[in-house]
């Protein structure tokens, strides 16, 4: 069965995405619809997922805070960060869940480098990375996108964020994935000096989701 690829337009309410989120990973578990990529955007909120810690969130009052069965801390998104929920069935691309981590930072990898970025993964830190240590420097490493999953009935959903031209300082009111290093902060493929097109990220991602993943199929999305 063919996964199907949703884009969508203008702004999503964060609760209304995760309902319709839900119900399709239901279906597919239940074998009632195929697997589904659904790229959006948000406006500007944080998330608090499953392992975040209530220090971790500096400005409570910034923007609406939503809590996410999700794994992971505490996350921001908001306008210029593409959003990708993937509700994927593990039951038939094998139940191993550390595979389909290191998959899903693969299809991040492989976006960045369809724009000469480098992007890597770290041992003990989830997502992408970008490594910006200058000769002789201090160690200085940006998270460019990150990674937060849940599974139900061997069926995935929420996925991954990817900053491509966000307010950067929208991340100050947390700490971004609990990681509070001054050596480690946040970047985007705008701060990198990458001025593309949200959809041009999404040509690019759809062709390294292909890679990882298996064809996909365009489709209208949950919401309109």
């Amino acid at each position: 069965m063919t996964t199907q690829w949703a884009i969508s337009e203008g702004l999503v309410d964060y609760p209304q995405a995760v309902r319709a989120m839900e119900s399709r990973a239901a279906a597919i578990a239940a074998g009632d619809a195929p697997e589904l990529v659904w790229l959006l955007e948000h406006p500007p909120l944080y998330t608090r997922g499953a392992s975040a810690q209530e220090g971790d969130l500096k400005d409570p009052t910034r923007f609406p805070v939503f809590d996410s069965q999700r794994g992971g801390q505490f996350t921001y998104h908001g306008p210029g960060q593409r959003v990708a929920y993937v509700m994927l069935d593990l039951t038939r691309r094998g139940r191993d869940v550390k595979q389909f981590v290191c998959s899903l930072e693969n299809w991040i990898i492989g976006t960045l480098a369809g724009f000469n970025i480098k992007g890597e993964r770290r041992a003990g830190r989830v997502g992408v990375w970008v490594d910006r240590t200058r000769p002789g420097g201090q160690l200085r490493e940006d998270k460019i996108a990150a990674i937060g999953v849940r599974l139900k009935r061997w069926v995935s959903y929420h996925g991954i964020s990817l900053n491509v031209e966000p307010d950067l300082s929208h991340f100050g009111g947390i700490t971004p994935c609990g990681v509070s290093d001054p050596g480690l902060g946040v970047t985007s493929l705008a701060d990198l000096g990458y001025l593309v097109s949200m959809h041009e990220v999404d040509i690019a991602l759809k062709a390294a989701f292909e890679e990882v993943f298996g064809a996909v199929e365009r489709v209208a999305p949950p919401l309109r």
